[in-house]
């Protein structure tokens, strides 16, 4: 038999892979920058040179800047699905409510297309 997560968990667990996941293409975008800037290695020509010093420094700056998002993006969007958790299981009747609101709200722009 295999056992089903409470929802709350699931939505904790997904808002921290989202963020791992959109950090990971982050990382393969800069590695993917970085390949092309070399491709340009053998072009002479001193404009191209500078541009590709100027691009590598703005890489490596957005390295650094990305590994310390990491923790700071993964903690916060954990703090936020904990905190969402703790307000539905606080005011189970206020979540229902609002849920539904916005069902009827969303539905009725819907139906004016």
């Amino acid at each position: 038999m295999t056992t089903k997560k409470p929802d709350h968990l699931t939505s904790k667990e997904h808002i921290a892979s989202s963020a791992d996941q959109l950090i990971g293409e982050f990382r393969a975008l800069m590695a993917d920058a970085e390949a092309l800037i070399k491709a340009t290695e053998d072009h002479p020509s001193e404009t191209i040179g500078s541009i590709r010093n100027k691009a590598l420094e703005t890489l490596s700056g957005a390295k650094e800047s990305i590994s310390k998002l990491d923790g700071n993006l993964t903690e916060k969007a954990k703090v936020v699905a904990e905190g969402a958790d703790d307000f539905v299981h606080r005011n189970p009747w206020e979540a229902v409510g609002v849920a539904a609101g916005l069902g009827i709200l969303i539905g009725l722009l819907i139906r004016r297309r």
